[in-house]
């Protein structure tokens, strides 16, 4: 982190409410936030080398690499997702799903992943894809840009484990969010990967405060961590369609759990 970054991320940390803490001092939160923006920034360029293979495969007419490819390339933005949700607009651009628009598959603002997602799988062509391809391609540089310049709030950073577990609790497990790739468990683990990493950072902090809390959260998250590697498939996952009914609830307890110890992180650390 350059020094000028760093004074101000300190200066929007000391505009942070008194902390709920007597141990927890908005000094103490400077390191795992700063960490935290080194660990998104490399996830984002993850994601922006991951993304121009996959688009350059869509231009080719490559079908099978272009199928092959989407999966691993969402999963650095599933695990960056709680600081690229502050930006709605590239958000809606990126990962949108049909059911948010009027006319679903066939609203021109269906653009990003699934609309790429749609054509790749449900339609099973590349044809009349590239401008999709294109979009997505400038959204993710942008999301970069604006990422680069962004003061990470610390109330954001801590509340995005919950947010990220939250999400896969309320929607994806029902399989909703890749419907035409069925690669919902890939997500799934991106979504894991970024809590986790929030509360390593964290952890130091949160040990301090609650040695039982977070040793119950390493808890939760193993439990979560050995549900997802029964389904693991070579590099990547079995297709979530395959799944029964009874595998997909063994998922929600666990998910469940895991989201509502990770909300009172926040509270934890006094910044509610």
């Amino acid at each position: 982190m350059t020094r000028m970054s760093y004074r101000t991320l300190l200066a929007s940390l000391l505009l942070v409410p008194a902390l709920a803490s007597a141990e927890v001092s908005p000094l103490d939160l400077v390191q795992p936030v700063s960490d935290y923006k080194i660990y998104v920034s490399q996830q984002l360029e993850a994601l922006v080398q991951g993304t121009r293979k996959f688009t350059d495969a869509i231009r080719a007419g490559d079908l099978a690499q272009a199928q092959a490819l989407y999966a691993p390339t969402r999963v650095p933005y599933e695990r960056a997702e709680p600081m690229a949700e502050l930006f709605s607009d590239l958000d809606s651009a990126i990962d949108s799903r049909a059911d948010d628009h009027e006319k679903a598959e066939r609203d021109p603002a269906f653009t990003g992943f699934h609309r790429l997602e749609y054509g790749l799988f449900a339609q099973r062509s590349t044809e009349g894809l590239t401008p999709f391809a294109d979009k997505l391609m400038a959204d993710v540089i942008e999301l970069q840009k604006r990422v680069q310049g962004l003061t990470f709030p610390p109330e954001k950073v801590v509340g995005g484990a919950a947010a990220l577990m939250e999400e896969v609790a309320a929607t994806k497990i029902s399989g909703e969010e890749d419907r035409y790739s069925h690669t919902d468990l890939w997500d799934f683990k991106g979504n894991v990967d970024g809590a986790q990493k929030i509360v390593a950072l964290f952890r130091p902090l949160i040990v301090k405060e609650d040695p039982a809390f977070a040793a119950k959260v390493d808890k939760n998250f193993e439990t979560v961590e050995n549900i997802l590697a029964k389904y693991r498939k070579g590099d990547g996952y079995e297709p979530y369609d395959r799944l029964s009914e009874a595998d997909r609830r063994g998922l929600v307890g666990p998910v469940t759990t895991l989201a509502e110890d990770l909300s009172m992180l926040r509270g934890k650390l006094g910044l509610n």
